[in-house]
C-alpha cells in the first residue's frame, strides 16, 4: 500500500486527506483482470545501446524483474545480465567506448538528482563514483570517448560542463542559465554546448568548443527559433554536425561543418516534422518522420539527395539507430500491437531483434483520427486520437479525456497499457494534441507562451464539444485525466470548465504554480521563465491566471490527486497546498501519495496507481 501521510494537512503523521481507494481487483471476470495486469507486467525491453568500439556489447532497460532496471547484453554469446537492482529502479545508463564499463545514473528514490556510477560490463566489481572531483546534480549530458569524457550537471546555481582527460575533470563551461552538453566530435577534439545565455531555454543556441575551452563556432537563429545538436558525423576528422532547426516553422535538418562554419539545409518533401541520425560512413542519414501521430523511416543519401522509405508497419517508432553493418534497429508499436524491438538489414530483411523471456503483452484496440476545426489558429484543426472499447455501441459512453504531459510531447498511434486498461473498464479514450504539442509545427508548439494552461484547455473544450455533439459521450460521463503537465491541465480544467466534467484524475500535477516554481528543479524554472515570460515576481498575473489553485473554489466534482514524495518536477508541497484548499470545501476528493519521484519504475506500484485511478473514475460516472 502507498505511504499516505500529510503535509500541512497531517496531524502527528496521520493524513487528514481522504486516502485513495485501491481495489483488490478491477474486474470480476478473471480473464479481463489478468489481461489488464499482464499488459503492465509482461516483460518489455528498450532499444539497445551499444559500445562505440565494441558493438557486440549492448545495454538496454527492461522491467523483467518487476522494476525497470539496466541489463547488459553480450551479442556474441547472447548472454544477458541484470546490472542494477535498486528499490525505485534505474533508467539512465550508457557504455564506455571500449565496452568495458557501464555507466548508470544514481539518484535518490527517484528525485533525479545524483551522480554517475560505473562498473565492469562483465560484472564482478562494485559500482564506484565515475568522476570524483565533480559535483552531483541533474544530468545535463554525457559523452564517452576513447580518451576524453564530457559531462554536464545542472543545479540551482546553473549548469556546469566538465571535460575529462587523463582522469582529471576540468570545468569547460558554466553559466547560470540552463544548458548542457549535446555532442562530441568523433576525434574527441570538440564538444557542443546547448545554451540559453539569451534567456530562453525553450529555444536554445549552440556553441562548439575545443576541449581546451577555446571557441570554434556559435550558431543562434534568433528569438523563437531553437537549435538542437543531434550528433557529429561518425568519421574521424569529420567536423560535420547534424542539427535540428525551425527556420521555416517546423523542425527540419541541416548539416553544419563547424570547422568551416558552413551549413547545408536538408530540404525534404515530407509534410510533418523530422529527426535523424548518421549512417556509420557519414554518407547518409536515417530519417524519422512524424506526421499525424505516426512515424515513417527513410534513408537520405547526402550525395544524391535521394530519399528512400524503409518498410515499417503503420504505427509509431519510438527509437531507431544504425548499426555498423548498416542494419537499422528500432522499437515499433501501434495502439493495437505491443512494442517490438526489430531490425532491418541493409538488404531490407525485417525481423524481431530482441524478445524478453515470458509471455508477450496482450494487444488492445486501434485508434481513429479526429480533426476538429478551430477558428483561432495557428492550425485549422486540433488532432485527437479516439479509441472505443471492444464491442461498444456508438454511444454515449463513459469517456476519459487523457491529456498528455510535456507540454512538449504528443499522443501517438503507439501501444499504451494505460489506454488499454481504460478500454477494458468500458471507457472510450480521447487523447488530444492540443496547442503546445510537438509534431504540428513551431507555431502550434509555441502558441501557449504567455498564456499556458488556459490555451490548451480551449482546444480540449473544442474536442469535448465534438465528442458530445457526435454522441460519443456526455458531460455526466466525461472524466478528465492526465499526469505531469496533463495533471496540471486536469486540475485547471476542473476549476475553469466545471460544467464539462464528472470527475478528474490528476497525477503528479502542478497545482499551485508559484509554490511549484519555488521548489522545482532549476532547469524547469528556466523553462517556466521562457514559457510564462518571466518569474512569478516578474509576471505575477500570468502565473495567477495559469495556476489551478486560483480556481479551486470553482471545482465541483470528485477529484483524485496522485503525488510522489521526491518529485523534483512537480514538488509535493504545492500539491498539499491545493489539497488544503480543496479540503475546506464540501467536494469529495482522494489522495494517493507514494514514495518515489515523478512517476514510478516499479510495476507493482504502477498497477496500484492505475487501479486507483480507474476505480475512482468509474464511481465518478456512476459505474460503481
Amino acid at each position: 500500500m502507498p505511504r499516505v501521510v500529510g503535509g500541512s494537512g497531517s496531524i502527528e503523521g496521520v493524513s487528514t486527506y481522504p486516502e485513495a481507494k485501491i481495489p483488490e481487483k478491477l474486474f470480476d471476470d478473471p480473464e479481463r483482470e489478468a489481461r489488464w495486469r499482464a499488459r503492465f507486467s509482461a516483460p518489455r525491453v528498450s532499444l539497445p545501446d551499444w559500445a562505440r568500439d565494441a558493438p557486440q556489447r549492448s545495454l538496454y532497460v527492461s522491467n523483467s524483474s518487476g522494476t525497470w532496471e539496466l541489463y547488459a547484453w553480450d551479442r556474441d554469446t547472447d548472454a544477458h545480465r541484470q546490472v542494477t537492482d535498486r528499490p525505485n529502479g534505474t533508467f539512465h545508463g550508457t557504455l564506455s567506448a571500449d565496452g568495458e564499463q557501464i555507466w548508470w545514473f544514481d539518484d535518490t528514490d527517484g528525485d533525479e538528482f545524483g551522480s554517475w556510477r560505473v562498473e565492469p560490463f562483465a560484472g564482478g566489481g562494485e559500482a564506484r563514483t565515475a568522476l570524483p572531483g565533480t559535483h552531483p546534480g541533474y544530468p545535463a549530458g554525457l559523452e564517452l570517448g576513447r580518451s576524453v569524457i564530457g559531462m554536464g550537471m545542472s543545479t540551482d546555481d546553473g549548469v556546469t560542463v566538465w571535460v575529462v582527460r587523463d582522469g582529471k575533470p576540468e570545468v569547460l563551461y558554466e553559466h547560470e542559465q540552463d544548458g548542457g552538453l549535446s555532442a562530441m566530435s568523433w576525434d574527441e577534439s570538440m564538444l557542443v554546448i546547448s545554451h540559453s545565455e539569451h534567456g530562453d531555454s525553450r529555444h536554445p543556441a549552440l556553441r562548439v568548443l575545443r576541449t581546451d575551452g577555446s571557441e570554434v563556432a556559435e550558431k543562434w537563429d534568433g528569438p523563437g527559433k531553437g537549435l538542437e545538436a543531434l550528433a557529429f558525423a561518425p568519421v574521424t576528422g569529420d567536423t560535420r554536425l547534424l542539427v535540428l532547426h525551425e527556420r521555416r516553422g517546423k523542425e527540419e535538418l541541416l548539416v553544419w561543418d563547424v570547422a568551416a562554419d558552413t551549413e547545408t539545409e536538408i530540404e525534404l518533401d515530407l509534410p510533418g516534422e523530422v529527426s535523424a541520425d548518421w549512417y556509420p560512413d557519414g554518407k547518409a542519414l536515417l530519417i524519422a518522420h512524424t506526421h499525424h501521430a505516426r512515424t515513417t523511416m527513410h534513408r537520405y543519401d547526402l550525395t544524391t539527395k535521394q530519399l528512400s522509405e524503409l518498410a515499417t508497419p503503420p504505427g509509431t517508432v519510438v527509437g531507431a539507430t544504425v548499426r555498423p553493418d548498416h542494419a537499422v534497429e528500432y522499437v515499433w508499436s501501434s495502439a493495437a500491437t505491443p512494442s517490438l524491438v526489430r531490425t532491418v538489414s541493409a538488404d531490407g530483411d525485417d525481423q524481431v531483434l530482441l524478445s524478453p523471456p515470458g509471455e508477450r503483452a496482450p494487444g488492445s484496440e486501434a485508434v481513429t483520427d479526429v480533426f476538429v476545426e478551430v477558428p483561432y489558429g495557428p492550425n485549422d484543426t486540433v488532432h485527437a486520437l479516439v479509441a472505443r472499447p471492444a464491442g461498444a455501441e456508438d454511444g454515449p459512453l463513459p469517456t476519459v479525456f487523457n491529456l498528455h504531459g510535456g507540454p512538449h510531447a504528443a499522443d501517438e498511434d503507439r501501444f499504451s497499457a494505460y489506454r488499454a486498461a481504460w478500454l477494458d473498464a468500458g471507457f472510450a479514450v480521447v487523447e488530444i494534441n492540443y496547442r503546445g504539442s510537438t509534431g504540428y509545427g513551431s507555431a502550434w508548439r509555441d502558441a501557449i507562451e504567455g498564456r499556458p494552461g488556459l490555451t490548451e484547455l480551449e482546444d480540449v473544450a473544442r474536442v469535448h464539444d465534438w465528442a458530445v455533439e457526435a454522441g460519443l459521450t456526455t458531460p455526466a460521463q466525461s472524466v478528465v485525466a492526465g499526469a505531469s503537465w496533463g495533471g496540471y491541465l486536469t486540475l485547471l480544467a476542473l476549476g475553469t470548465q466545471p460544467e464539462r466534467w464528472a470527475g478528474g484524475v490528476a497525477g503528479v500535477p502542478v497545482a499551485d504554480y508559484v509554490s511549484a516554481y519555488a521548489d522545482e528543479m532549476e532547469p524547469l524554472r528556466a523553462y517556466d521563465r521562457a514559457l510564462f515570460g518571466g518569474s512569478p515576481e516578474d509576471v505575477p498575473e500570468v502565473y495567477e491566471k495559469a495556476s489551478p489553485i486560483t480556481y479551486v473554489d470553482q471545482v465541483r466534482v470528485p477529484t483524485l490527486v496522485l503525488a510522489g514524495d521526491n518529485d523534483p518536477r512537480c514538488p509535493i508541497q504545492q500539491i498539499l497546498n491545493y489539497l488544503d484548499r480543496l479540503g475546506q470545501r464540501d467536494i469529495p476528493f482522494e489522495f494517493y501519495r507514494y514514495d518515489a519521484g515523478h512517476g514510478s519504475l516499479v510495476v507493482a506500484e504502477t498497477l496500484r496507481q492505475v487501479a486507483a485511478e480507474i476505480h475512482f473514475a468509474r464511481r465518478a460516472v456512476g459505474l460503481g
